[in-house]
């Protein structure tokens, strides 16, 4: 092999290896550390609120409980308000759902009256009739078909139980990590000057300036994706409530939540909600209110179509393709947390590539040199 190739891939496998090893540590450490990262980021969050206080000629550690007492305080205070609201509307939300069950079964009993249902019977029971040799095969399908949905939705209500009782044996270990990262936050921002210069001061002066471009960049970008998606989701919130209270349904801030959370889903968005409830109004004879959510979900799409260049103009305005992919990619592999892992992982790698990363990685590899 010539000597020149020979020494690239030498270089290739080294970039690979360190990478595969800088996961691996984050892997082990991740669960070891994230309370004090939690608590990193909280610290930065008041920052800015710090320096007003200290502006008024307030001590520093006074400066730094008034901001944790702000924050903390405003956050448990907003999410009480949005978990009692919204447990009360998902009480009315599923007595709102026993009242429809014999609406339902009405309407399905009108489905299978209807002539072309029957036909269509009719014609399942004479294919039956001319091919005995498939009916055994058709009704083993069909069993293990309605076996594997009763399986899933028995999985999916025995995780949700099970989610909750693990969350409410965790509380204990909950508010301790909460302790650490209150008291964690508290230290980092009393000291936060002198701990950013300790950190400084570990970097080697050629990888001063590169990574504090790189977190710059990141830090644009991550947080102006992660503000411009809380802005357009809560937009689309505040609309679908008022919508669904002027058309006077009930359970509207449950409803309006739910439906705000779903138009984090690229291309799909509110649709996966508002269309097939709008079809089912429409076929159970309520046309006002299948109307009503067909505008709604028009006047949603053009706020939308309006908001999101200027929203997104603070962001890396990721391509809603490739959001879509790593949204799935994040549910594959992490679960749930995926589907907001996945895209601020090509957030991430995107500002990497905005500063220049995987360019000086490709010249390292090429030339041995980085530039």
């Amino acid at each position: 092999m010539d000597t020149l190739v020979f020494k690239r891939v030498l270089r290739g496998l080294w970039v690979v290896l360190a990478a595969a090893a800088l996961l691996l540590a984050v892997y082990v450490l991740l669960p070891l550390i994230y309370p004090l990262l939690l608590a990193w980021l909280l610290a930065y969050l008041m920052h800015p609120l710090v320096l007003i206080l200290k502006g008024c000629r307030l001590p520093g550690w006074l400066a730094v409980s008034l901001s944790l007492i702000f924050y903390i305080g405003g956050t448990a205070l907003v999410l009480t308000a949005l978990i009692t609201r919204l447990v009360k509307e998902l009480v009315v939300l599923l007595q709102t759902f026993d009242l429809h069950t014999g609406q339902w079964r009405s309407l399905l009993m009108s489905l299978s009256s209807n002539a072309s249902i029957q036909n269509i019977i009719n014609e399942i029971n004479q294919f039956y009739h001319d091919n005995p040799n498939y009916h055994a095969t058709i009704d083993s399908n069909i069993s293990r078909t309605t076996e594997s949905v009763a399986q899933a939705v028995s999985q999916i209500i025995t995780g949700f139980f099970n989610m909750i009782l693990n969350l409410i044996s965790a509380l204990p270990s909950l508010g301790t990590i909460l302790i650490v990262i209150v008291l964690s936050a508290f230290f980092l921002s009393t000291g936060w000057e002198r701990h950013n210069a300790k950190l400084t001061s570990l970097l080697p002066a050629p990888l001063l300036r590169p990574v504090t471009e790189i977190w710059m960049d990141l830090r644009k970008a991550l947080f102006g994706y992660l503000r411009a998606q809380l802005v357009l989701i809560s937009v689309t919130g505040v609309i679908v409530i008022i919508g669904l209270l002027l058309l006077g349904v009930n359970s509207a801030f449950a409803i309006g939540l739910t439906v705000s959370i779903v138009d984090l889903v690229p291309y799909l968005g509110v649709g996966i909600v508002l269309l097939p409830w709008a079809l089912y109004s429409y076929m159970t004879g309520n046309l006002a209110l299948a109307v009503g959510l067909l505008v709604l979900y028009a006047v949603i799409l053009i706020t939308r179509q309006v908001l999101e260049p200027k929203v997104l103009a603070s962001s890396i305005g990721l391509d809603p393709l490739a959001m879509l992919i790593g949204m799935f990619a994040g549910l594959q592999l992490f679960g749930m947390p995926g589907l907001l892992l996945g895209p601020v992982t090509l957030v991430v790698l995107d500002a990497f590539r905005r500063a220049g990363v995987f360019r000086a990685l490709h010249s390292y590899i090429v030339s041995g040199r980085l530039h």
